[in-house]
């Protein structure tokens, strides 16, 4: 009966200290398969679904990631800014370069 509580502290502590499901490099694809962004951190906000995120920031493009941070040291960022800046707002209400649509004249 003793050595139950021993188990039990030992199992808790690996699940403490058990990996996370988190991504070390993330890698953006263009449409023409040439890396447009590699960095450790997450070129989209990760909140929100990736193909409601990632068409505002690289229209047509593919996003990789993975747990390994192999070449992942040198940092490629040529993602267009303006594009980026209009991701940053809320996703469903306003497009890409931060102005809401124009209504129809007629």
């Amino acid at each position: 009966m003793i050595r139950t509580p021993y188990a039990a502290a030992a199992v808790l502590a690996a699940a403490f200290f058990s990996q996370s499901a988190a991504a070390a490099c993330y890698v953006v694809y263009g449409p023409d398969q040439d890396i447009v962004y590699r960095a450790p951190e997450p070129p989209v906000d990760m909140s929100y679904q990736i193909h409601q995120t990632l068409p505002l920031v690289a229209p047509g493009s593919t996003l990789v990631f993975s747990p390994d941070n192999h070449n992942c040291d040198l940092t490629v960022n040529k993602l267009p800014l303006a594009s980026a800046e209009g991701a940053a707002g809320s996703v469903g209400s306003v497009g890409v370069g931060g102005r809401p649509a124009r209504a129809d004249r007629g």
